[in-house]
Order: structure tokens, then sequence, then C-alpha cells
């Protein structure tokens, strides 16, 4: 991951980054301005843009360079089972390990 320079420009770089991340996420340029204003940074929106159009592209790439990469493993937060014809909800591989047991553990006689 390459590092981001933020050589000469007057703001830290917390201050760049969370601007950036603010409208980004949330916002539009002149509510992040306000933003700023309200806890003393006089930034403009045009700064922001400016900001936005040099380092968003760089953020972007970092981002994706740590996005897990995908896989075929399927994880499933719930499933429906059928056991002698009832179907049951079961909402955790524990749950349903109980649940199998316990009903096909009375089915057979065990």
């Amino acid at each position: 991951m390459q590092p981001i320079s933020y050589a000469r420009h007057q703001f830290p770089s917390e201050i760049i980054r969370h601007a950036i991340w603010l409208y980004l996420r949330f916002l539009s340029y002149r509510d992040v301005e306000e933003l700023l204003a309200e806890r003393g940074l006089d930034v403009s929106y045009e700064t922001i843009r400016r900001w936005g159009l040099k380092f968003g592209p760089a953020f972007a790439r970092n981002l994706r360079r740590l996005r897990a990469q995908p896989t075929s493993t399927w994880h499933l937060d719930e499933m429906m089972i059928s056991i002698q014809g009832r179907r049951m909800c079961v909402d955790a591989p524990s749950n349903a390990r109980k649940i199998i047991t316990r009903d096909l553990g009375t089915a057979i006689g065990c």
C-alpha cells in the first residue's frame, strides 16, 4: 500500500482524511464545510472538493487492496430444515446440531 503524501497542504492529514471521509460517506461539500466551521476550521467547500478529487482515488485504491477476496464459501445466517415432515428454522450452526441430533435421536431411538 503506497502512502498518501499530504505535503504542501495547510491542514494536517487527519483533517483532510476526515473531511474527505465525511463527504464520501454521508454529506455534501457545503455540509462538511459547516461541520468543520463548527469545530473552528475555516475550510471552503471548494477546498474539500479539490481534496476529494486529489485524494479520493488513492483512498479507493488502498481500500480495494485491503478488502477480502471473494471465495466460494458461503456462510448462512439461518436456514430451513425438514425433519420428519416438520419444517424448522435454524439460526446458528450450534443450534442446528442440537436440533438435528435431538430430533433424529428421538426418531431413531438413540
